[in-house]
């Protein structure tokens, strides 16, 4: 358990400002959100988004996050300029698409400076909202080789695609697992893989744990966010709070498949003023106690032959002794 990496969302730590600030004025700044992310018991790595995180240099930057006890996992792309409203690596405008490849590639740069190795890329803007708006197969080939022309540009660092349904756009280009797996297929690049993150999989009706099988089978599963929801949108609760069994089937899924990352949490304690570090904390011991269940599962010769035979009565009994036990 100590060589696990545990990371989160540093937006999370806006949240409730006035118990860890109580004369806070205004909003807390990047620096005072790395120092209160500091306090997490057990937390080892933050994840920054580019360009937003980047208020001050990064020497300034790193000696906080040292100073907090504290790594960085991987940088995560953020299009939120004004320009990307209608796509990043999908706008219309050439030169708007070269803006975007290019603030990608600083951004890796960024990540490098930090000692990250895993740039990720969630395309929220690229995508579309209305019939007869797109031309979907130059749309498709201008995010293909958007995402080539990057991994390619940084052989040293691992490129991920995180997919989601919609939101901000109403359809988006990457919507799930499948999409994604052509996607990097076509684009080619060693480097690439793929993000999964839970909410986002179940928003997208599919199964977590199929998910990864199938990225396990057909790419690399470069990144995890575990979060929880209800299926219906992006609702960033914490770990195992709506769904535990699914949540163990996924776990269970990427240890058999050799994962090897952080497990990063995508959570937002922000959208009802929770306290994050408590809230990070909680986050951490589940997910280590499923880990603690996952082990039970494995070599275990009952549940392999209820899995092969499709016994859904039998590995459900199985299952529940694990994680009801008296």
């Amino acid at each position: 358990m100590s060589e696990l990496k545990f990371a989160t969302r540093l937006n999370s730590f806006a949240s409730g400002p006035h118990m860890y600030w109580p004369d806070l004025q205004g909003k807390p700044s990047v620096l005072q959100m790395i120092e209160r992310a500091g306090t997490v018991n057990g937390l080892t790595h933050l994840d920054l988004n580019y360009p937003q995180h980047m208020t001050t240099d990064v020497k300034t930057m790193r000696q906080a996050i040292e100073a907090a006890g504290l790594a960085v996992n991987g940088m995560q792309m953020r299009w939120d300029a004004p320009e990307f409203k209608i796509g990043a690596f999908t706008h219309p405008d050439a030169k708007i698409r070269r803006q975007a490849i290019e603030l990608t590639k600083q951004g890796i740069d960024a990540g490098r400076e930090f000692g990250a190795k895993l740039m990720t890329l969630w395309m929220g803007q690229d995508g579309f909202d209305y019939c007869f708006q797109a031309d979907y197969k130059k749309m498709w080939e201008d995010a293909v080789s958007a995402v080539r022309e990057v991994a390619e540009y940084a052989p040293d660092v691992d490129i991920s695609i995180e997919y989601k349904p919609n939101e901000p756009r109403a359809y988006s280009i990457f919507p799930n697992v499948t999409t994604c797996l052509l996607a990097v297929e076509e684009a080619g690049s060693p480097n690439l893989g793929i993000t999964l993150d839970f909410a986002h999989v179940l928003f997208a009706n599919e199964i977590p744990a199929y998910a990864a099988a199938m990225v396990a089978r057909r790419s690399r599963l470069l990144g995890l966010d575990l979060n929880d929801g209800w299926g219906k949108r992006d609702d960033g609760l914490m770990v195992g709070s709506v769904n535990p069994r699914a949540t163990l089937e996924f776990i269970w899924q990427m240890q058999r498949d050799g994962y090897q990352g952080a497990y990063y949490f995508d959570t937002f304690p922000d959208a009802s003023g929770l306290d994050p570090v408590r809230e990070a904390e909680t986050n951490i011991a589940t997910v280590k106690r499923f880990l603690k269940l996952s082990e039970k599962l494995n070599n275990n010769p009952e549940l392999s032959a209820a899995i092969a035979r499709q016994d859904a009565v039998t590995s459900q009994q199985i299952v529940n002794d694990i994680m009801l036990a008296r």
